[in-house]
């Protein structure tokens, strides 16, 4: 029985956990590059309910996450531009993009609310893979955004720390004249990592109202940008510690309802609570492991760059 319960609540880590990988890896890129989004909660909303409402049209799954991912790169646009362009500071200018994407993706999906999705991503058993033993059936039956996933964290990986481009992306976030000495275009940079991270949260939105909670109702992501924000400072930058935190918080959600669904005595508020009070403990405690080593994020993160000052 036991075993049972443990095997589900780790698949079910994984699935929970993709959504928060998918957006924090394109947060991962944003702060490299230098700039801070505080808007992803609004930009997975955003994206799911432009999701939803494109695989009713369409009647495709994969229509649907292409809109998703696009229509939250766009809102990204608008925070680049504002943050970039006219330099306006980064966390207001997050915060605005997430009042903004809360109200606007309500009024878009108003006619929506309670409609369940026609369609759900499918899980894929890979053979041989999932013939692994324990692991198989946890990392190797899941959806194909799962897979995605993992092929963004390794190829993530690789890029940032082991290429020219990964090299201009961090340098563009830790010292952008000395970037722009060498030629490199910081702000054009820094704008095509914003997008890709708003393509990133939509996707991760797609992911809730495809799979994890296939119904559009208003303010669905629960939260779930504001953790993947905190994924990024735990996993210190880094795509493969980010998708271990990932799949600890999606866990503490999996577990949550596996406790209810084996009816264990625990008051339902508490068992909401636990992602979040698992994100802030383990927030805390990395902040003060990160102070002692003297571990910080990029210099110029959140520094507006101008040609003219450089």
């Amino acid at each position: 029985m036991i075993d049972i319960i443990l095997r589900a609540t780790l698949t079910a880590a994984v699935a929970q956990g993709t959504p928060l990988l998918l957006t924090a890896l394109g947060e991962i890129m944003n702060q490299r590059a230098g700039v801070l989004n505080l808007g992803l909660d609004g930009m997975m909303l955003f994206g799911a309910v432009t999701a939803f409402i494109s695989l009713i049209a369409s009647g495709s799954l994969f229509v649907a996450v292409l809109v998703g991912g696009v229509c939250a790169a766009l809102l990204a646009l608008i925070h680049a531009f504002l943050s970039i362009t006219c330099r306006v500071h980064q966390v207001i200018c997050g915060l605005a993009l997430n009042i903004f994407a809360a109200g606007f993706s309500a009024f878009v999906g108003k006619d929506y609310n309670g409609i369940a999705a026609p369609k759900v991503l499918e899980n894929i058993r890979i053979p041989l893979l999932a013939d692994i033993p324990y692991l198989g059936e946890i990392f190797f039956n899941q959806n194909l955004l799962v897979y995605l996933s993992y092929a963004l964290v390794i190829v993530l990986s690789f890029v940032m720390f082991r290429t020219q481009i990964g090299l201009k992306m961090r340098a563009c976030g830790e010292n952008p004249s000395a970037a722009y000495s060498t030629g490199v275009n910081v702000n054009r940079t820094r704008y095509i990592y914003v997008m890709i991270g708003g393509f990133l949260a939509g996707i991760g939105g797609s992911f809730l109202i495809l799979s994890t909670i296939p119904t559009w109702t208003e303010n669905m992501t629960g939260g779930r940008g504001w953790i993947a924000l905190a994924i990024v400072t735990c996993a210190m930058w880094k795509p493969s510690a980010a998708m271990i935190t990932a799949y600890v918080f999606g866990g503490m959600e999996a577990l949550a309802y596996q406790l209810q669904a084996i009816s264990i005595a625990v008051s339902p508020v508490l068992l909401k609570m636990l992602p979040y009070l698992a994100t802030v403990i383990v927030l805390v405690i990395v902040s003060i492991a990160n102070r002692k080593k003297g571990v910080t994020g990029p210099e110029a993160m959140t520094i507006p760059f101008s040609p003219e000052d450089s």
